[in-house]
């Protein structure tokens, strides 16, 4: 019985010490970026078939913003978005909330029509339309810093920040804007997933000299993904804001903002089924 007597006192010292005991602990180091952003790439292209299984619902809104900040004018469209070879295809079906209908309703048709079989014949990872840049040629050029650990949405995250190296070679327009780019990637530590991209210019981006357009220092956008039901990572959202002149003459400042959600698993089978039938009645 005399042992038990310090038990409290034991118990308390051990719960003090905690604390330290647990700072002095080893960290599991951070592993190197670039190899880490090569299994962000090799998982995100396993998932690609796995992606072509569902379709889901995002809404866009484009507000038109004076340079006090109001905003002036503002367009809601709602999507139905699918993939195609690895491509997401988005098909316009309402706006402002009003569906779609007649010759706008057959132009949209045949718009995604034309998009799909153009999906069919471009090789996954290369863009439909406009310049594009993947996320691992991206930090090429760029200089990594500030590698860390931090907690987003209650799940354990590796994060970095980014900034374009002035003396990197570029090849095109998206490689050559990357250079005035900078911001911090968040990427999932256990699915080795992008759960979150931030990037803003940090100056201004001439196209074809300025004479074209010139998008202005402070311009930005925010990306997001997250995992659905059986694990699959799939877009939750965006938001930018883009400042830029147009020609010289004409300003544009607008604020993005789109939603990702209503996510839904079709089967392939019951799709084409519904394709022929539709062929058919033509």
């Amino acid at each position: 019985m005399k042992l038990l007597a310090p038990l409290p006192l034991f118990v308390l010292v051990c719960a003090c010490l905690a604390p330290l005991m647990a700072q002095h602990q080893v960290e599991k180091p951070i592993p190197d970026i670039h190899l880490l952003v090569q299994e962000v790439a090799a998982h995100q292209k396993q998932l690609d078939e796995i992606r072509e299984s569902y379709t889901y619902t995002s809404s866009q809104t484009i507000q038109d913003i004076d340079k006090n900040g109001r905003v002036k004018k503002a367009e809601t469209v709602e999507h139905e978005d699918f993939f195609v070879n690895g491509h997401i295809i988005e098909r316009t079906v309402k706006k402002d909330g009003q569906p779609l209908t007649g010759h706008d309703l057959e132009k949209e048709n045949e718009r995604v029509t034309k998009m799909v079989e153009k999906a069919e014949k471009t090789p996954r990872g290369q863009p439909l339309e406009g310049p594009s840049i993947t996320i691992s040629r991206l930090l090429d050029l760029m200089e990594v810093r500030n590698p860390r650990r931090e907690m987003f949405r209650g799940r354990p995250t590796i994060v970095f920040d980014f900034v374009g190296r002035k003396d990197a070679k570029t090849h095109g327009l998206a490689e050559d804007a990357s250079k005035k780019l900078a911001g911090t990637l968040w990427i999932d530590e256990a699915d080795r997933q992008v759960a979150r991209l931030q990037v803003h210019f940090e100056d201004d981006f001439g196209i074809a000299g300025g004479l074209l357009a010139k998008i202005q220092k402070g311009s930005n956008f925010s990306f997001e993904q997250a995992a659905q039901e059986g694990g699959l990572w799939l877009p939750t959202g965006g938001e930018g804001l883009m400042q830029a002149r147009i020609l010289l003459l004409k300003s544009v400042r607008q604020h993005f903002i789109e939603r990702d959600n209503g996510y839904k698993r079709f089967k392939v089978e019951t799709q084409q089924t519904r394709t022929a039938n539709e062929e058919t009645q033509r």
